[in-house]
């Protein structure tokens, strides 16, 4: 693709204008955020239960002693013989944060709607060293919209993003932030304060942001889908 090719000087004068607009989405951003984070909060009123290396664990479990609690949903359905490829993507840039989070009063997990075993296996595999649970035979993937009947999917009647929609596979990706407003008080006591699904995801993917800063960036356009490029990493053949 033909492009410019300038003076320093230039170059610098360019570049100069452009971080006024990048400091304007910072600005932005910055407000958005808080904006999130004012949104009105909903208990949580299933005793949701998960399978995990430690045995069994109710919601409030995972938390650990932290009062902020992460949750990934990972697309990995119970016939699955291995997690999603982009949710695998993203999962790449996971390791390593949990104590950062922790840091911060956060616990992190990813969830999955599979065995145990199968994640077990497929997390070793990856070589990912943040916490895993399963969620099969609860309600809990179903009540977050992340896991859905095949023949809903196929027929357009599945709630997903916030709207009816259809969607292509029984389970998606997302994120669940919860909270223990107060720890020290009644057990199970937890609220719901945000979700996001489908693009809401991005700013999770560090691969993704740098891409955004090459010449090319994402180098989809020309793809029949996005991230039909887009292998496991021990699939790729380089």
């Amino acid at each position: 693709m033909a492009h410019p090719v300038v003076s320093r000087a230039e170059w610098l004068e360019a570049r100069k204008a452009h971080l006024e607009d990048e400091k304007a989405f910072t600005r932005a951003r910055d407000a958005l955020s808080e904006r999130r984070r004012a949104l009105p909060w909903v208990c949580v009123d299933k005793d949701y239960r998960f399978q995990t290396a430690e045995g069994e664990k109710a919601l409030g479990d995972l938390f650990g002693d932290k009062s902020q609690l992460i949750v990934i949903h990972f697309m990995m359905g119970p016939d699955w013989a291995e997690g999603c490829t982009s949710c695998s993507f993203w999962a790449d840039g996971y390791s390593g944060l949990e104590t950062h989070l922790s840091n911060r009063d956060a616990a992190f997990v990813a969830v999955a709607n599979t065995a145990l075993e199968k994640i077990d296996a497929y997390r070793q595999r990856m070589g990912w060293s943040f916490d895993w649970a399963s969620s099969l035979g609860s309600d809990f993937n179903q009540d977050f919209h992340v896991s859905f009947d095949p023949q809903d999917a196929a027929d357009g009647k599945v709630w997903y993003n916030y709207r009816e929609a259809r969607f292509p596979m029984s389970e998606a990706p997302g994120i669940s932030i919860f909270h223990k407003p107060d720890p020290d008080g009644e057990p199970g006591t937890i609220v719901h304060t945000y979700s996001t699904y489908s693009r809401g995801l991005d700013m999770l993917n560090t691969a993704y942001h740098l891409m955004d800063l090459l010449p090319k960036g994402r180098d989809e356009d020309r793809l029949d889908w996005p991230m039909q490029w887009l292998r496991r990493r021990d699939q790729y053949d380089t």
